[in-house]
């Protein structure tokens, strides 16, 4: 796979075809929305509270670029969020980027919640120490935290020049203005999944999720955008508009509520996922590709959908940490991941909206009815579907993460 476009190596061209023969669920999927939102409601980060954004301390110097010397490229991203062969045990795309750069490339799912892998990592960023990683995979709101508090390196544009192929609507977003720091990874939904075997009905809306039946077999995300966003909505809060402190300490006390009275089992991160799986959760607020994801793997026994109320819009974005001292090498992974027929190839595992300019195209020579999905692929009409949550101020960042993270017991 290269940017002159040869055929896909066949391996790869397994992968797809596998994938998409256990995905035809795609194209029944209702409750969608548009990628247009998606570069309006990224969060200005804190001033305070998990070393977001202090701005007396001296920002760190990034590190040296070793990269013509060390031919290597090291990436920690989400769980499920990279074509992968189970045969091999392998991600074919990254196999096929070392071979056709000479540069060795380790990937670790390692980050769970925007939250938790930050608090690993935010102390050595503060310092400007190698964490060990070269890029790293923050949602908007802690991507812009990062790069408010000089956390990450500026990128060399000239060494991406794939990096014309982003999404129009997510080229000037306001947290980094001219994507000098940043190149979106995927965006998507969060929504409402069931177990389709266990919930016959399904379910349309936020209160669905505290029927008495679903007493203690219910998970929410410990992203509070995605579970407390779900909730406003339900109230007929808009997130993407200026709503009140009042207006998200509802939505927070009936969190807390069900939290209280056993009907949510747990709060969790990427690893409801396992829960869904083995049925110790029948119902959550989860992520739409995620939900695909394990439907693939499993026979198809989860329902999704965006509440009848809305759901939410995010969007994960790629970032070099201050200390990595392979920036050149980064920067060539992500050039390399612009590419449209590499990012339709992802995009045939993770099931989540590609960024990538081109990429829908190269998905009808593999598949058409994969490239008319709207979850991959949204149109416009779907706008009103789905809402970003709207910018916070610092004091509303801290403030408002400190509420959820006490609600959840953190």
């Amino acid at each position: 796979m290269t940017n002159a476009r040869r055929p896909l190596d066949p391996r790869v061209q397994a992968l797809v075809q596998a994938r998409l023969s256990r995905r035809s669920v795609l194209l029944g999927a209702a409750g969608l929305a548009t990628l247009a939102a998606c570069g309006t409601g990224s969060s200005t980060p804190s001033g305070s509270g998990g070393g977001g954004g202090g701005t007396a301390a001296a920002k760190p110097s990034p590190a040296a670029d070793r990269s013509a010397t060390e031919k290597v490229v090291n990436w920690a991203n989400w769980t499920l969020y990279l074509d992968y062969d189970e045969d091999t045990k392998k991600y074919p795309t990254l196999e096929a980027f070392q071979k056709q750069t000479g540069i060795k490339a380790t990937y670790a799912e390692d980050i769970d919640d925007n939250d938790t892998y930050y608090g690993k990592i935010q102390s050595q960023l503060r310092n400007g120490q190698d964490i060990g990683k070269d890029v790293i995979v923050f949602t908007d709101w802690m991507a812009a935290r990062c790069i408010r508090s000089g956390f990450v390196q500026q990128l060399d544009q000239a060494q991406m020049p794939n990096a014309k192929n982003l999404l129009p609507a997510l080229q000037n977003v306001d947290f980094d203005p001219g994507r000098k720091n940043s190149l979106t990874w995927q965006s998507g939904f969060g929504v409402l999944a069931w177990n389709k075997e266990k919930v016959p009905g399904g379910l349309k809306n936020v209160a669905d999720l505290w029927k008495p039946e679903l007493k203690g077999r219910v998970e929410v995300l410990s992203e509070m955008r995605d579970t407390i966003g779900l909730i406003m909505l339900e109230q007929g809060v808009d997130i993407s508009k200026n709503f009140t402190s009042a207006q998200y300490e509802a939505a927070v006390d009936e969190l807390q509520k069900h939290i209280a009275d056993g009907q949510i089992r747990q709060v969790k991160g990427n690893s409801y996922k396992e829960d869904l799986i083995s049925g110790d959760a029948l119902a959550v607020i989860g992520w739409s590709g995620d939900i695909f994801q394990i439907n693939a793997e499993n026979g198809d026994k989860w329902g999704l959908t965006l509440p009848e109320a809305g759901g939410t819009l995010w969007s994960d974005n790629m970032l070099v940490p201050v200390g990595s001292p392979h920036k050149t090498n980064a920067e060539k992974l992500m050039n390399y991941y612009y590419d449209p027929k590499v990012a339709a190839t992802v995009e045939a595992y993770v099931n989540y909206i590609c960024p990538v300019q081109g990429a829908k195209e190269e998905m009808e020579k593999i598949d058409p009815d994969l490239a008319a999905s709207p979850w991959i692929f949204p149109d416009d009409a779907t706008l009103a579907k789905a809402k970003v949550f709207r910018t916070l101020t610092p004091d509303e960042e801290t403030q408002y993460s400190e509420s959820f993270q006490k609600v959840i017991g953190n």
